[in-house]
């Protein structure tokens, strides 16, 4: 995991504070940075179909070696992703508070989109990271040519790949965050490697390095130092659940197998159609093996001169193979909690009700992911809540009710028939909630 925990005491000296690390702080946290790519790199690989049946190497080089790839390991996280993020997020401000201009910021930023990719990322590597940050905008043509015209800021967030950055925390029980580093290699025009971009998040200010040989950063590297007014370290780290584990991270040995399988299948198949076709009793010639292309032999041998022919081919139980196969893929999705859609137990008369219980294990892991999104998405919240309180915006987000709604087939008329029931017990402004599509 990219992440560090270190004793916050340790920062107490002029070449090294919180708010400045000294750089064998920095190049320590690179190094265990690097330490965990390659497993950053293994899942992000699984995910997009560079799996290990790709490399697979028979014993002898003249067999055929199919490989054939299944993506359950893609199925299993775009499945996860629309089930947690399909249906808007919903943000509730507790009683006598506002969080209007928050909703305001994030209606500009496209925040359903970046949810997505953020829970994109916490699915396959395990946990994800955002920063924020504050962009300056014009507000019309005239507010560019003169300068003495008031600006509009605007909170941006965005996703920062699991594989660039790590978190560096004190070592309490409660692991606040100290800082966060992100490390960028750059390029020149013709490709080649042109040094590192590294930055360092601190709770007031933002600091860059720009390197010119290794990630390492030094005196020689070119350093810049901007204010951070979040009032916080502004990357926020999201789990996927305690063990920062992906979701289909234990099916991995599982995922190899089927494709094994699969492959083998096909190298059968193959083999059988290539057969050998042997002859007793008499030889054929070039002639006679052209011949026996188009499915004939002119002037052959009879069975009453002894003579016959076969085809040598490999027995074949294809009932064992498919039992293996689909007790292997039941077993990735059991082990998953990601139900096929494709089987025919979810049919599409079902009811909502009937729906859940189906779902039930998907909805468990759902509700333990939601836990660990809600603890992200408040840090978020309390970032934008400073900035916006700098100026004229007064809000609070603190006892704000985060509800994420798995998107799962919904019967709308129970659910319509149900608030028809509940009207005159249940407030309207509760009740109309249930609805799929609200979102406020």
């Amino acid at each position: 995991m990219a992440t560090l925990a270190v004793d916050a005491s340790l920062f107490n000296t002029e070449d090294n504070t919180l708010d400045d690390p000294g750089f064998d702080v920095i190049n320590h946290a690179l190094d265990e940075l690097d330490r965990a790519k390659p497993r950053y790199d293994m899942l992000f690989n699984y995910y997009n179909g560079q799996q290990a049946i790709g490399n697979r190497v028979l014993r002898s080089a003249q067999a055929k070696n199919a490989k054939v790839m299944v993506n359950h390991a893609k199925y299993i996280t775009d499945m996860n992703v629309g089930f947690m993020t399909g249906n808007p997020i919903k943000y509730v401000a507790a009683k006598g508070k506002s969080i209007d201009p928050i909703l305001e910021e994030m209606d500009g930023m496209g925040i359903q989109k970046h949810d997505t990719e953020l829970e994109k990322d916490l699915s396959v590597f395990g946990v994800g990271y955002e920063v924020l940050y504050l962009e300056q905008k014009a507000e019309s043509t005239e507010d560019v040519e003169n300068e003495g015209q008031p600006r509009l800021i605007q909170i941006k967030a965005e996703c920062i790949d699991p594989r660039g950055v790590i978190m560096v925390t004190d070592d309490t029980v409660e692991h606040k965050p100290l800082f966060a580093i992100y490390a960028q290699e750059k390029h020149n025009l013709a490709g080649s490697p042109n040094g590192w971009l590294v930055v360092v998040y601190t709770k007031t200010q933002t600091i860059t390095y720009r390197t010119r040989m290794s990630k390492h950063v030094d005196a020689a590297s070119v350093k810049t130092v901007q204010p951070n007014y979040f009032g916080n370290v502004p990357v926020i780290e999201y789990r996927n659940n305690e063990e920062r584990q992906g979701d289909f991270e234990q099916e991995i040995s599982l995922i190899d197998a089927y494709n094994t399988i699969q492959s083998d299948r096909v190298v059968d198949k193959e083999s059988f159609v290539d057969a050998l076709l042997i002859f007793y009793g008499f030889g054929v010639d070039e002639e006679d093996a052209a011949q026996i292309k188009n499915g004939f032999i002119n002037n052959a041998p009879s069975k009453d001169e002894g003579a016959s022919a076969e085809w040598l081919t490999k027995t074949l139980d294809e009932s064992q193979l498919e039992l293996l196969s689909k007790s292997i893929e039941d077993d990735i999705h059991k082990t998953s909690f990601v139900p096929n859609m494709n089987d025919e137990k979810f049919m599409g008369n079902t009811s909502g009700e009937a729906m859940k219980y189906k779902l039930f294990g998907l909805l468990n892991l759902l509700a333990t992911k939601s836990r660990y999104f809600v603890e992200g998405l408040r840090k978020r919240l309390d970032l934008m809540q400073s900035i916006l309180n700098f100026g004229a915006s007064q809000c609070d987000a603190s006892g704000c009710d985060i509800k994420i709604t798995p998107n799962i087939p919904a019967n709308l008329s129970e659910t319509v028939q149900n608030i028809v029931q509940a009207d005159s017990h249940i407030p309207r402004e509760i009740t109309y909630s249930w609805l799929p599509d609200i979102d406020d």
